[in-house]
């Protein structure tokens, strides 16, 4: 349960209902999390633009290893709220249930890309406090990433950086369709 009751839909001002409009259509339901940013419309809308940005479709990051750097992001930093976005994100950009399910394993699984691996590596280093990003791991990174696509990759997990001590913090309710859908294809979160 939220440790804030969310803002009733009749007192969402004006000004934050596209913001909802635009939630719900990128992710297919209003998230829990922008109800309780609704009570600062100002920080909503930050938020939304930031995530607009970093998801926009055209960026030069397939959207699926987007997701799967935010669910790496948000396992190694113990958000279950993002895990199940993120899960259910990258189901829904394509990304097959089982490379999901195998995301931790994605140094040894043959599921992941060399590339991939170096992303994902660089997201869960970069998910704790300090960063446990290696120069090591960064420069192997580039071996597969245009700058411009690094920059996508660190948007990406400094976003979830964000979202996760938020939804860890308010203990945001988990939404009906990312719980059925990480329930459904046995995503366990950390």
């Amino acid at each position: 349960m939220s440790r804030l009751p969310p803002v009733p839909p009749t007192e969402i001002s004006e000004d934050a209902k596209p913001l909802f409009d635009f939630a719900e259509n990128m992710m297919g339901f209003t998230p829990n999390d922008a109800q309780d940013m609704a009570r600062n419309p100002e920080i909503l809308s930050g938020v939304a633009a930031m995530c607009g940005a970093i998801y926009s479709p055209n960026g030069k990051v397939s959207p699926g290893l987007k997701r799967l750097i935010g669910f790496i992001t948000s396992s190694a930093s113990g958000c279950k709220y993002c895990q199940a976005h993120t899960a259910h994100g990258a189901h829904e950009q394509g990304v097959e249930d089982e490379k999901i399910l195998k995301a931790w394993e994605y140094e040894t699984s043959p599921l992941f890309t060399e590339a991939e691996r170096s992303a994902l590596r660089v997201a869960q280093g970069g998910a704790m406090s300090p960063s446990e990003v290696t120069d090591e791991q960064f420069a192997d990174m580039r071996n597969y990433f245009s700058d411009d696509q690094i920059v996508e990759i660190v948007a990406v997990i400094s976003m979830f950086g964000f979202l996760n001590r938020w939804n860890a913090i308010m203990d945001t309710t988990l939404e009906e369709t990312p719980l059925n859908f990480v329930n459904k294809a046995g995503v366990v979160t950390r």
